[in-house]
């Protein structure tokens, strides 16, 4: 393995981790590593794993949105609640660092449905806002170990 392929695979547990703790653009930056290593290797190989693993994140973030989205609207949950969730998650972020912002998300859903539907309604509503959440992140994860397993394929038959 080569000091290029040792960084992109320092570059891809990075990502992963931002996918997990939505600090970092996890996918985008699992993205940009495939590319240097596709540029750096060049052939076809390496631009055929690249294109791939891309297909497999770009389906990731469509599908990421879709699905969470649709089970939301189902329960009634509207998307301005997941706005102030995320607003608040990103002062609770700079008030108490990386918890901060899991605290602040579910400080703000729960108080957005409060003032929408009143306390007893809220924890429930609540719960389907974080399990999409929940939902979204596994689908970006599934996505991003795709892609990461396509690489390493890429890597072997380079």
């Amino acid at each position: 393995m080569s000091g290029v392929e040792l960084l992109v695979a320092l570059a891809i547990a990075v990502g992963l981790v931002g996918i997990l703790v939505p600090i970092l653009p996890g996918s985008i930056l699992i993205l940009g590593a495939l590319l240097v290593w596709a540029w750096y290797v060049g052939g076809v190989t390496a631009w055929a794993v690249f294109a791939v693993a891309g297909v497999i994140l770009v389906a990731g973030a469509v599908v990421k949105y879709l699905v969470p989205n649709r089970r939301l609207k189902e329960v009634g949950v509207p998307a301005s609640t997941q706005w102030v969730g995320a607003a608040l998650g990103i002062v609770g972020f700079f008030v108490v660092p990386v918890i901060g912002l899991f605290i602040g998300f579910v400080l703000g859903v729960y108080l957005a449905e409060v003032r929408r539907v009143g306390t007893k309604a809220a924890w429930p509503s609540t719960k389907h806002a974080l399990r999409a959440v929940g939902l979204s992140i596994f689908i970006e994860l599934v996505a991003a170990m795709a892609a990461t397993f396509v690489w390493v394929a890429g890597v072997l038959a380079t």
